[in-house]
């Protein structure tokens, strides 16, 4: 192993920064020389690829988004584009590739593989949706950010005694509305693996009332989707006043936490290391503390597993 790469793919999240950099400066310290490819598969198509030292990746750990981008490239899911792409990075001399990004981005990286390029994918999105393992990268800052969305909410609609719905992302992941409902004391989750009853979560909101409630905070996952109609149906059904808010593209952003930024340096330098001992079609991820690796095909066939008891314990503690 003579060079690396390492790109960023998909949705950007909190993190990726930090796993740029461990990558980088984990493959100098073993004396491989490492690039950068800009805008994801999309710039390797086109050749976007510069050295990075360890300059490059100066006072970048602290900040959101990645340093090299991120796109998304329909010519890449072609077979005829995904030769180029090897070809580019073979041109290069490129012997591996580490591939930051989600379940897409890792089904490229395997692919790449099977065209002799060693490749290890890092998962970096916010919306924790891959089973393999227990944390991706920038799950925790947007939980965060969140949850700061929530204590400024819960002010307004205290003082307006409202019923506050808020969308956070995930996709078909109900992870960070469960765990923004239980960290933000959120009367009611919604997430997709569960669904809801309207009438019931109507009634649940009128009991809070005439217990004294002054609140009443609803967390719905984008999976479930529509706010704004849940907004005007609960309003509808209640006459209490109802506002939603989608939190959108803010929760990609800011400072990773602690515990991503830490996170992220593990599995980068853990990418680095597979990749110097030939091994390829990797990703990896945490599980129970530690970092662990699989073969991305077995990785993505396991199946989401809903914390049925993380749901039943924010039902009974939020009401």
């Amino acid at each position: 192993m003579r060079s690396i790469a390492v790109l960023t793919s998909g949705g950007d999240a909190p993190g990726m920064n930090a796993a740029i950099r461990a990558v980088v400066r984990y493959g100098l310290e073993k004396g491989i020389k490492v690039m950068g490819v800009q805008r994801g598969y999309s710039g390797l198509i086109n050749g976007e690829i510069f050295d990075l030292g360890r300059h490059g990746v100066s006072d970048i750990i602290q900040r959101g988004g990645t340093i090299l981008r991120t796109a998304r490239c329909q010519e890449f899911r072609t077979e005829e584009g995904r030769k180029k792409a090897a070809n580019i990075l073979k041109a290069f001399g490129v012997d591996g590739l580490v591939v930051i990004g989600g379940d897409g981005s890792f089904q490229g990286a395997r692919l790449l593989s099977q065209l002799g390029i060693k490749t290890v994918g890092i998962p970096g999105t916010i919306d924790n949706d891959l089973a393999y393992t227990d944390f991706t990268i920038g799950f925790d800052t947007a939980l965060n950010t969140i949850l700061d969305a929530i204590k400024k909410l819960r002010d307004t609609s205290s003082s307006h005694e409202r019923v506050s719905i808020i969308e956070v992302m995930g996709r078909n992941c109900g992870d960070l509305a469960l765990h923004a409902g239980i960290a933000g004391g959120a009367e009611s989750v919604i997430v997709p693996e569960k669904g809801f009853n309207v009438d019931e979560l109507c009634r649940t909101i009128l009991q809070g009332k005439l217990q004294g409630k002054k609140h009443n905070l609803i967390i719905l996952a984008e999976g479930v989707g529509g706010a704004q109609e849940l907004s005007k149906t609960v309003q509808e059904i209640t006459g209490i006043d109802t506002r939603a808010t989608v939190l959108g593209h803010i929760q990609r952003g800011g400072s990773p936490t602690a515990y991503d930024t830490i996170l992220a340096s593990r599995l980068g330098g853990r990418a680095v290391e597979l990749l110097l001992d030939g091994k390829s079609s990797r990703v990896v991820g945490i599980s129970k503390g530690k970092i662990v690796d699989l073969d991305i095909e077995e990785a993505l066939t396991i199946e989401q597993t809903f914390d049925e008891e993380l749901y039943e314990l924010a039902n009974i503690i939020n009401k």
